[in-house]
């Protein structure tokens, strides 16, 4: 018994550590974000934002368009019964843009960029690179959290669009072929569903999604210790704390939006 009450202890004074360091690590990233002005910090967030698309390009694409065709299958069989099957395209449009699209955004991006970030920066930190940078007073907040942060935050926005898109439009693929529904008649339910609250209101929490799991790999990363193994157990945790912050925090956002 003494043993479970000891672990959730330290389970639950890791969990507070953890979030106390990475709100105070949102603090300094904004009172740092000025130096973004100079040269070599916008070539910094430029060299990061194409590498990260890049990265995520792929498997965002096939996630999307299966997500998409998932959709339609599940929505047409259910529309067929009430001969209202030209109606998958509001359907789909619908649930991708306003719900889906930036939410397994956001997943895919924790996986593979946050991930990475938390990889990266825990081995700098375990290899005492971070603390050769300070050492020649060199901000580790401006050189390496603040162009990853606003990369990675920009870059999510920008996939969700392209994930709506593509989602939308392995969608069509499957109505056509499955429930004989023209690609014009689903283009015209797809756009019908769809106006500018929903577009921006995605794009709102895609940047807010970004931002998590850019902070939450920083956050991991610059807490990693104990060498190889910590770094992946950093990895894990930042996984992790993504899914569980991005749910939760969409949630909170769809009931405030749709209340």
């Amino acid at each position: 018994m003494t043993s479970w009450v000891n672990g959730i202890g330290t389970l639950l004074v890791s969990a507070a550590r953890s979030s106390g360091f990475g709100i105070d690590l949102v603090g300094q990233t904004l009172r740092a974000t000025p130096c973004l002005l100079t040269y070599r910090r916008i070539k910094d967030v430029r060299d990061l934002l194409f590498g990260y698309i890049l990265a995520a390009f792929p498997v965002t694409s096939l996630v999307s368009i299966v997500i998409g065709m998932i959709l339609a299958i599940g929505m047409g069989v259910t529309l067929e019964d009430f001969g209202q099957e030209h109606r998958i395209g509001w359907l789909v449009s619908a649930t991708i843009v306003r719900e889906m699209g930036a939410l397994m955004t956001a997943f895919i991006l924790a996986a593979s960029l946050g991930s990475g970030i938390a990889a990266e920066i825990g081995t700098m930190k375990v290899s005492e690179e971070i603390d050769a940078l300070e050492v020649m007073s060199i901000s580790p907040i401006k050189f390496l959290i603040v162009p990853r942060v606003v990369a990675l935050i920009l870059v999510c926005p920008i996939m969700t669009i392209y994930a709506d898109l593509i989602g939308i439009l392995g969608g069509s693929v499957i109505s056509s072929s499955q429930f004989g529904v023209s690609f014009t008649t689903y283009q015209l339910q797809a756009l019908d569903a769809l106006d500018l609250r929903d577009v921006l209101q995605s794009i709102g929490k895609a940047l807010v999604f970004g931002g998590i799991v850019a902070f939450v790999g920083c956050t991991q990363g610059l807490l990693t210790s104990g060498g190889a193994t910590g770094v992946g157990q950093a990895t894990r945790r930042a996984v992790v704390v993504s899914f569980l912050l991005v749910l939760v925090v969409g949630y909170i956002m769809s009931w405030l939006i749709y209340r």
